[in-house]
């Protein structure tokens, strides 16, 4: 069991690891990672995202994973927040619609709309899993 005093230096060691991605001076990729993510197959989503940030030699993007994210049936959910942009959240990606979406949106900056939900009022307005399917 730890004492608290090693807790304390795990917590502050990472402290600045975490707020790094709270400022948005950095782009930040968020993946689901809750069961229903995982079962939908987002772990192979993370592996991709984090091997074409690696092969692109882009080492100032944060990524992290969440919990539910609260949309089980759009599953994998991959949300990209560039700095001083709108989220943009990503649906039901696999691996290789995850490399395209580092390439083209973090790398190049331009969103694949055609890969996107979006949300107005409460309404989902755009879900390409139902118009593409």
């Amino acid at each position: 069991m730890k004492t608290i005093e090693e807790l304390d230096e795990i917590r502050n060691k990472n402290l600045d690891r975490v707020n790094q991605g709270r400022d948005r001076k950095n782009p930040r990729i968020v993946v689901g990672m809750a069961t229903c993510g995982i079962a939908a197959g987002a772990k192979s989503v993370m592996a991709a995202i984090l091997d074409e940030l690696k092969k692109l030699g882009n080492d100032n993007v944060v990524v992290v994973q969440t919990g539910c994210i609260g949309i089980c049936r759009l599953e994998p959910v991959v949300e990209v927040i560039m700095p001083g942009e709108e989220k943009v959240t990503y649906v039901k990606m696999t691996a290789t619609m995850s490399r395209r979406m580092v390439r083209e949106h973090i790398k190049d900056g331009n969103v694949m709309d055609e890969y996107t939900m979006h949300v107005v009022d409460g309404k989902v307005l755009n879900d390409y899993t139902v118009l593409n399917n």
